[in-house]
């Protein structure tokens, strides 16, 4: 069936926040996300309030945020390989079951009075690796479900997912949890994930083409990491989720003990997190507005200030007034994620979307882990308002680190999509695709007035063949014929090279090597080098 609808709303890139849900695909799965993250919101309210009544230490309860992050240090980037080069809805349908059947088991152990601090904390990391293994999935299967133009909007719905959960699970956890005590939160959990598998078992995804020539675990792992150590975009994008995460991962990881000092039980706490999460219900109106108005390193900025506040007026400040700042902190959340999402979604060519999704979980909910960790043993020490209020000055020095470390010009907007053009090379002998290392080298003529712009050309050549697979590139001049150059890169296999040059190259990787070439005189002269090793064919 059809992801992409036939509807005027896709020419209207930001005439309604909520364009995306006329797509019957998304919208389907955009529910399914949002109960499962309600389910998941309520049992980290469960597991957080149930160490509060068992008197843990702040530095106990702060590991509940850890324990369900730190997996993304461990798995993210295995994840995205796995949602690059397996069918991702079947991975999503196989993540979500196991899921639920560890949600199930939580609940049981709950209801028999079997649960302890630690066991607890078992549980909420073996739910966190499971998370791990399928959010860069659902992050990548969003540009499958709506055209480019709305996939700004369909990052901030996909915020609700999480923010909108973040209303309406902590309360409803409070009142249950009052109620009828945490087994009934954890079970509602682990149905969340049953409603999420039957929504993945309805969608009908479109063959996709490339499953049938995966590359080798590793071999895709290193081609990942090497995109994004390579692409300057991206780096600027990671380093702006881990200056706001590290000082923001204080307000989710201290709120219960907050909850403690406004002397409020389960349910005070429940709405606690749900006046953040209505702070980002409101931002997905807001956004749009706000991102048509002013550039996206504004809003971020603006966004790390209201952030501030919501911090600082759960240091210090009486039940209204912190619940009226911590909207605007939840306001600001999404619209940090909201930016910072988009951009990377824009940003990343299809053929590495789900690693370097991954890469940016990694980096950001790895962040909150260790940022998690690390305030709890602050507040432990000088006491949750002083932890609380040095997360706050901090956020205030993000926002102003926005003048000297923007996101770099481009970002969102260059061409990535998939340019198939690539004449064959005509090799004496046929290498087989694990044959390798390769030596490619290419020597150009260059015009002698031409020789600065096309130094000048090259560096961002230089850029396209590390992100697509290259590595000890290298241009040097030749010291009889000064108009002549050579430019080297290796390789790990030829097999590599063959998707470098079909799979990996985008409409931004042509226009950068064009622009180069139109200060060489003609095209220039390729050849490839194979190790010595590598056997002839017969008939060469």
């Amino acid at each position: 069936m059809s992801t992409t609808p036939a509807s005027p709303a896709s020419s209207h890139p930001l005439a309604s926040a909520w364009a995306p849900m006329a797509i019957t695909a998304f919208r389907v799965l955009w529910f399914a996300q949002l109960g499962s993250n309600i389910g998941t919101w309520m049992q980290t309210v469960g597991a957080q309030w149930f160490l509060v009544e068992a008197a843990a230490s702040a530095t106990v309860i702060a590991l509940v945020q850890t324990a369900s992050l730190a997996p993304a240090i461990l798995f993210s980037l295995p994840a995205g390989v796995l949602a690059d080069s397996l069918d991702r809805r079947k991975l999503l349908i196989w993540g979500s079951a196991v899921s639920a059947v560890i949600a199930a088991a939580l609940t049981v152990i709950a209801a028999v009075d079997g649960l302890t601090p630690w066991t607890l904390l078992v549980f909420t990391f073996l739910l966190g690796v499971t998370s791990t293994l399928t959010s860069p999935a659902w992050q990548a299967i969003q540009p499958e479900l709506v055209p480019r133009e709305l996939i700004g909007a369909s990052s901030a719905l996909g915020g609700v997912t999480v923010n909108g959960a973040r209303a309406i699970g902590p309360a409803l956890a409070g009142v249950l949890l009052s109620l009828a005590g945490p087994s009934v939160v954890f079970g509602i959990n682990a149905l969340s994930f049953v409603a999420a598998v039957v929504a993945l078992l309805w969608w009908k995804r479109p063959a996709q083409p490339g499953l049938d020539d995966r590359e080798p675990f590793g071999a895709a792992l290193r081609a990942g990491v090497r995109y994004v150590a390579s692409a300057g975009l991206v780096r600027r994008i990671l380093l702006r989720s881990t200056l706001f995460a590290l000082p923001a991962s204080a307000l989710w990881a201290l709120l219960p003990v907050t909850a403690q000092r406004l002397a409020l039980d389960s349910t005070g706490y429940g709405l606690l997190l749900g006046a953040l999460g209505l702070g980002a219900i409101i931002g997905v109106f807001v956004l749009p507005l706000a991102r048509k108005r002013f550039p996206d390193n504004m809003v971020i900025a603006a966004s790390a200030v209201l952030y501030a506040a919501g911090t600082a007026g759960a240091a210090i400040l009486p039940f209204v007034p912190a619940i009226a700042l911590l909207v605007l902190a939840g306001l600001a959340w999404i619209g940090t994620l909201t930016v910072l999402n988009a951009a990377l979604q824009l940003t990343l060519p299809q053929w590495v979307r789900s690693r370097g999704a991954a890469t940016y979980i990694l980096v950001f909910m790895g962040t909150m882990a260790i940022g998690s960790f690390a305030w709890g043993i602050v507040a432990q020490s000088v006491g949750t308002p002083t932890a609380l209020a040095a997360a706050a000055a901090l956020l205030v020095l993000v926002a102003i680190s926005v003048r000297v470390l923007p996101l770099l010009p481009g970002t969102g907007s260059v061409d990535r999509t998939i340019s198939l053009t690539w004449a064959t090379p005509m090799l004496v002998f046929e290498p087989a695709p694990t044959d390798g290392p390769v030596l490619v080298q290419l020597t150009y003529v260059v015009h002698p007035a031409a020789v600065a712009e096309f130094l000048s050309s090259m560096r961002l050549v230089e850029g396209s063949r590390r992100r697509t697979g290259g590595y000890r590139w290298q241009l040097l001049r030749n010291g009889e014929n000064e108009d002549t150059f050579l430019e080297s890169f290796m390789v790990p296999s030829w097999g590599e090279f063959q998707r470098q040059q079909t799979q990996r190259l985008t409409g931004r990787d042509r226009e950068m090597r064009a622009d180069a070439l139109r200060h060489a005189e003609g095209p220039p002269v390729e050849e490839h080098y194979f190790p010595a090793s590598a056997q002839p064919r017969s008939d060469a």
